[in-house]
């Protein structure tokens, strides 16, 4: 073959990686809707701001519902995002505080209420979007990427940021982390 056919040949491969995993994700949502497995509030963090000059509190407004799959968020409509920074609602406490990170953490729990969420709800946010589309995953940007698995481009995983090798293929990945949350061990 030319190098141009090879061109095409490659990018129809990467399309048609990108078409299966948009079929396991849409294959996951079917799951988790009709297992009814536990869903979380995914929320934008929006800062304490003045409004009209007066002070105005932090808090959360929900954007949705997603299920935590680990490295991934999956919501209803087959969107993915990275996981991001996970609370669960609180009032605020008056509390000594011994740490900035303590005082941090509760005041996102607060924020979290503050915006309406129930209080007990667990929340993400800072969690960004992840595109499935070709370019976007030869970039690896984020916990997806397109690799070689057995001699064909697959979308992979990196479950770990921090190892270079703690990779697996989307399919392997979703398959098990739907059916824990899908089917939870007894006592979980």
């Amino acid at each position: 073959m030319t190098d141009a056919a090879d061109d095409v040949a490659d990018a129809t491969a990467d399309e048609a990686a990108v078409a299966r995993a948009r079929r396991l994700v849409a294959h996951a949502v079917a799951e988790l809707a009709a297992a009814s497995a536990r869903s979380e509030v995914l929320a934008d963090f929006v800062p304490e701001r003045r409004v009209l000059g007066l002070p105005r509190a932090a808090r959360m407004t929900p954007a949705g519902r997603i299920w935590r799959l680990g490295a991934l968020l999956l919501d209803a409509e087959g969107r993915l995002y990275a996981t991001g920074r996970v609370v669960r609602a609180e009032r605020p406490a008056r509390k000594s505080v011994p740490a900035n990170a303590v005082a941090e953490q509760r005041a996102y729990r607060a924020a979290a209420v503050k915006g309406g969420i129930a209080e007990g709800e667990t929340v993400v946010f800072d969690a960004p979007p992840l595109p499935l589309d070709v370019e976007s995953l030869r970039a690896g940007v984020g916990p997806l990427a397109l690799a070689e698995v057995d001699r064909r481009p697959e979308v992979v995983v990196r479950w770990d940021p921090a190892r270079a090798d703690a990779v697996i293929p989307l399919g392997a990945y979703l398959a098990d982390r739907v059916d824990l949350l899908a089917h939870p061990p007894q006592g979980a």
